[in-house]
């Protein structure tokens, strides 16, 4: 039985139109609704923990596939970022308490101050954003430091994004289960987690290893230092600019500034 599409009054043959691929109407029901619901749950969960396997076992592969074009079974890399930031802001701060544990450890070296506390709250409210916004800057290091391999700017952040997602995943199922049994203990608890930084370097050359298997490891090793090199120094670069801001702040605001980064 032939239809009139409703979007663009093509003629419907079959259940969806071949002019706009609008689907047939049908009358929205308690079957519609059921059906909507388990297709949303369901492709969702199966889009999402067919990624996680797949980056869990070999993220730079992974993510090469989905640059390449194998991307109809994986939940989008962008949106898992914001997902898993999510999980992961709160379960440190919800349930391990990493603002209080902080705040603790400032306090202790006579680090503790209003700017302290506001800059807390802010990485607790926009941890996802924050989390978002890393992966396009990383990006520029990661395609200067490999401009010559093959990949655009763009395909840049889809592979940050999945190697962002390893780590997320790596700290929700092993490091924030230790940092929970460490959480009463404030000096081991900032050594260990000092220590994770450590995991960096071999996760960057597991992830481009598995992405160029066929670049040496050598290679793959010079250039993950690179790339090191390039956040430190941007890192280095962005303190002194907060050093200046704080300085020209004193300067203006007076007294008023000096209170505010003032240890308490």
């Amino acid at each position: 039985m032939e239809h009139t599409c409703p979007n663009c009054t093509f003629t419907i043959n079959d259940n969806f139109c071949s002019n706009c691929g609008q689907k047939k109407f049908k009358r929205i029901d308690r079957k519609y609704i059921i059906d909507e619901i388990q297709y949303s749950v369901v492709h969702t969960n199966k889009g999402f923990l067919y990624s996680a396997k797949k980056i869990l076992k070999n993220p730079g592969k992974t993510a090469y596939e989905f640059i390449y074009g194998n991307r109809v079974n994986h939940y989008k890399p962008i949106l898992l970022v914001f997902l898993l930031s999510g999980i992961s802001a709160f379960i440190s701060f919800k349930i391990i308490g990493l603002d209080n544990i902080m705040s603790e450890y400032y306090t202790s070296q006579h680090m503790n101050s209003k700017l302290m506390n506001d800059m807390q709250t802010f990485m607790r409210s926009y941890n996802s954003f924050i989390m978002l916004l890393l992966i396009p800057i990383i990006s520029i290091f990661t395609k200067l430091a490999l401009r010559k391999w093959g990949q655009n700017y763009y395909e840049h952040i889809i592979m940050n994004a999945y190697a962002l997602s390893f780590y997320i995943f790596l700290n929700i199922l092993v490091l924030y289960p230790i940092m929970y049994f460490l959480r009463t203990n404030v000096n081991a608890f900032m050594i260990f987690t000092s220590l994770t930084t450590l995991a960096y370097p071999p996760l960057y050359v597991w992830f481009y290893k598995g992405f160029y298997p066929e670049k040496p490891l050598k290679t793959i090793i010079g250039k993950v230092l690179i790339i090191i090199g390039l956040i430190i120094l941007a890192y280095i670069v962005l303190i002194i600019i907060a050093m200046v801001i704080g300085i020209v702040a004193a300067i203006v605001m007076g007294p008023e500034a000096l209170k505010y980064i003032k240890p308490q």
